[in-house]
């Protein structure tokens, strides 16, 4: 198998091309300051993981600033300390200002002349436009948990996004899905049969970070740790090919 194979790339967003841990930590970072004790970056971002996955799943209708909004007042109330409502609806906001990886920009606008590129996002419609902005390509196609009515890993969202590329005579096999998260992405990927790039910004910190634990590793295809990495990789084995 070669990254040549492929015709579409499908992203995850966030922790994929957005530092959405980054974004994450530095939105809390006020509420942080109010703990009587304070906590490790990973442990913030387990219990936001933990806090975040539940919600999604008792309510896979709301849109992901909502969504969000109910994960601060959920945090801290476990740590007890105090909030107001006005700071629940502001973290759910906080999404426009997650930054891009440093390398994502460049890294898509090489492949964007390779491939389609997909986006498969546990967000809102509106939340991702400003993401969309920082990374500075435009997406063949943009699916959001908003318009399946549910959030990854769930099967609906991988179903609504074959259907959908189906539609437009893009085969299975054509399709190279591209993440970080194990748990959200490369199983379910795994599941449905879908060759899976894993994009292992964590690689240097122990941990899932702001993603739950998915057991058994999924099968991977090819990992690199930044999609720097991927777009080298695919300049390389698009110069072999063509030459040979």
């Amino acid at each position: 198998m070669k990254l040549t194979d492929f015709n579409t790339l499908t992203f995850d967003c966030y922790g994929t091309l957005i530092d959405w841990e980054t974004g994450i930590l530095t939105a809390l970072r006020p509420l942080l300051g109010r703990l009587k004790t304070p906590l490790t970056e990973n442990q913030v971002l387990q219990a936001h993981a933990r806090h975040e996955t539940s919600q999604e799943a008792y309510t896979p209708a709301k849109k992901y600033r909502e969504v969000l909004s109910i994960v601060y007042k959920r945090l801290a109330e476990e740590w007890q300390a105090p909030f107001t409502h006005e700071e629940c609806v502001a973290y759910g906001k906080s999404v426009q200002n997650w930054p891009a990886f440093e390398d994502s920009p460049a890294a898509l606008q090489y492949l964007k002349k390779h491939y389609k590129l997909v986006i498969l996002s546990n967000v809102d419609n509106e939340s991702f436009t400003y993401s969309n902005a920082k990374l500075l390509v435009e997406f063949d196609a943009i699916i959001t948990a908003e318009d399946v009515g549910s959030y990854k890993p769930s099967p609906r969202n991988f179903e609504y996004m074959l259907s959908k590329l189906a539609d437009r005579g893009i085969k299975r096999e054509q399709i190279l899905h591209t993440a970080e998260s194990l748990y959200h992405d490369h199983k379910p990927a795994n599941a449905f049969g879908l060759a899976s790039c894993w994009i292992y910004r964590r690689h240097s910190r122990p941990g899932f970070g702001a993603t739950m634990n998915s057991g058994e590793q999924p099968a991977i295809n090819f990992r690199f740790n930044s999609l720097a990495e991927l777009a080298k990789a695919h300049e390389e084995a698009y110069v072999t090919r063509f030459r040979s």
